[in-house]
C-alpha cells in the first residue's frame, strides 16, 4: 500500500529557510509524480510544486516561484521541498501527494507537516 510520510516542518523566523521531506513507499515510482500542497487556516489547499519521478520535470505555483525548490532522490524514494526567504504568509500545513503521470488527480496523501513562520 502507498505510504507518504512528511517530515521537517517546524518553526522558522521570517527570512529563514526550511526543507521538508516526503518519504514514499508502496509503489515503483517512475510512472508517478509527486506534489507539495499547502493549506493555511481558513484557506483552500493549494498546489505549490510538482515533480515527475522519472525525469525530474518540475512545475511551481505562482506564489512560490523563485522561492521554493522541489527535488527528488530516487534512491531514497524521497521528495524534498526547499523553502527560502520565508514570510508569515507561508505558514501552513504542508502535504505531499502522489498522482499518476497520466492525470492531474492526486490519489494518495501524507498526513501533513506544520510550517510556522514567525514575523
Amino acid at each position: 500500500q502507498v505510504q507518504l510520510v512528511e517530515s521537517g516542518g517546524g518553526l522558522v523566523q521570517a527570512g529563514g529557510s526550511l526543507r521538508v521531506s516526503c518519504a514514499a513507499s508502496g509503489r515503483t515510482w517512475n510512472r508517478y509524480a509527486m506534489g507539495w500542497f499547502r493549506q493555511a487556516p481558513g484557506k483552500e489547499r493549494e498546489l505549490v510544486a510538482d515533480i515527475r519521478w522519472s525525469d525530474g520535470i518540475t512545475s511551481y505555483g505562482d506564489s512560490v516561484k523563485g522561492r521554493f525548490t522541489i527535488s527528488r532522490d530516487n534512491a531514497k524514494n524521497t521528495v524534498y521541498l526547499q523553502m527560502d526567504s520565508l514570510t508569515a504568509a507561508y505558514t501552513a500545513v504542508y502535504y505531499c501527494a502522489v498522482r499518476a503521470m497520466t492525470t492531474m488527480k492526486y490519489d494518495y496523501w501524507g498526513q501533513g507537516t506544520q510550517v510556522t513562520v514567525s514575523s
